[in-house]
């Protein structure tokens, strides 16, 4: 069983698991290469399901590990895009706790099919190998919570820098997230006026402030860059519907993007329904989901 405790605003990523189920011990890095070549697992999620529900070729499209210059720091990121393409929308794709796994790869490349150039940074990384922990809680612990918000800003920054100059027209700009990610995509689009527009999946909304996360979704609300569509599920046991509620409330009373903004909440949903390697995954809202990010995307200037 998990052992250690889980702190509040990260136990997201971690409750689709499940009840009694071991994690992997003793679990090697998986590599970019093993990425690319769709199996790489983070450790602590490999046992939960032993495929994905969708699995999309590379085939056509330009994939794998680049290396993201950070103020003299490289910051490694998976990146898919049709190949010898240029001038494609670009979408930051940011992970769930778990890193850039072969999900997030998966999801990437299912993005560079619709045409963008798709981007997953791992931003976890200075602070430790997040694929490499067979045990949650002490991935949180010693990883996850000690990212702070001002660097995953940066290193976004980076990675949009980046998408420029190497095929990517950044003045079509759109963010992706799930979970931990999904809390990223507003406070991103919130922090780069470039961005044209975000889909956040079940990520947090508000929570205690602290020095690495002084501010949360709900406080940045009303002054978004871009609008965000809101993926969410009632059955999430983690992310109260009345948090929903606030987060309507304050985007309302906000600017031109924040009242674009809108949310989908899923009545049967729970917390991660679009991973598709996990036991919570659910495939209607799923899809409908997706469909919908796309729809978002090109409804507001990405793609």
């Amino acid at each position: 069983m998990l052992t250690g405790k889980l702190t509040p605003d990260l136990t997201r990523d971690a409750e689709a698991l499940l009840p009694g189920q071991s994690t992997a011990e003793g679990a090697t890095r998986r590599t970019a290469l093993k990425v690319a070549l769709g199996v790489g697992y983070a450790a602590s999620v490999l046992p939960v399901v032993a495929q994905t529900a969708i699995k999309t070729p590379s085939d056509g499209l330009t994939v794998g590990e680049v290396m993201i210059d950070v103020n003299g720091y490289s910051m490694p990121a998976y990146r898919a895009a049709p190949a010898g393409k240029t001038g494609l929308p670009v979408v930051l794709v940011m992970s769930e706790i778990f890193g850039v796994h072969e999900y997030i790869a998966d999801t990437a490349r299912r993005f560079a099919r619709e045409g963008y150039l798709a981007i997953a940074p791992e931003l976890f990384v200075r602070q430790g190998d997040a694929q490499s922990y067979g045990e949650i809680a002490k991935l949180i612990a010693e990883v996850v919570s000690k990212v702070p918000d001002v660097q995953v800003m940066a290193d976004l920054d980076a990675t949009v820098k980046w998408a420029g100059a190497n095929g990517g027209d950044v003045s079509k700009l759109g963010v992706t997230g799930f979970c931990w990610g999904g809390r990223q995509v507003w406070l991103y689009a919130a922090h780069n006026p470039a961005v044209k527009a975000g889909v956040a999946w079940y990520g947090r909304l508000e929570g205690q402030s602290s020095e690495l996360n002084p501010k949360h979704p709900v406080d940045v609300a009303a002054g978004l860059h871009g609008p965000v569509l809101g993926l969410y599920g009632a059955a999430d046991t983690g992310i109260p519907l009345d948090t929903v509620d606030k987060m309507k409330a304050a985007l309302a009373g906000g600017n031109a993007a924040a009242k674009a903004s809108t949310f989908v909440v899923y009545p049967d949903a729970p917390h991660a329904f679009h991973a598709d390697y996990r036991p919570s995954y659910r495939k209607e809202p799923a899809e409908d989901g997706w469909k919908r990010a796309l729809a978002w995307f090109k409804q507001h200037g990405v793609g």
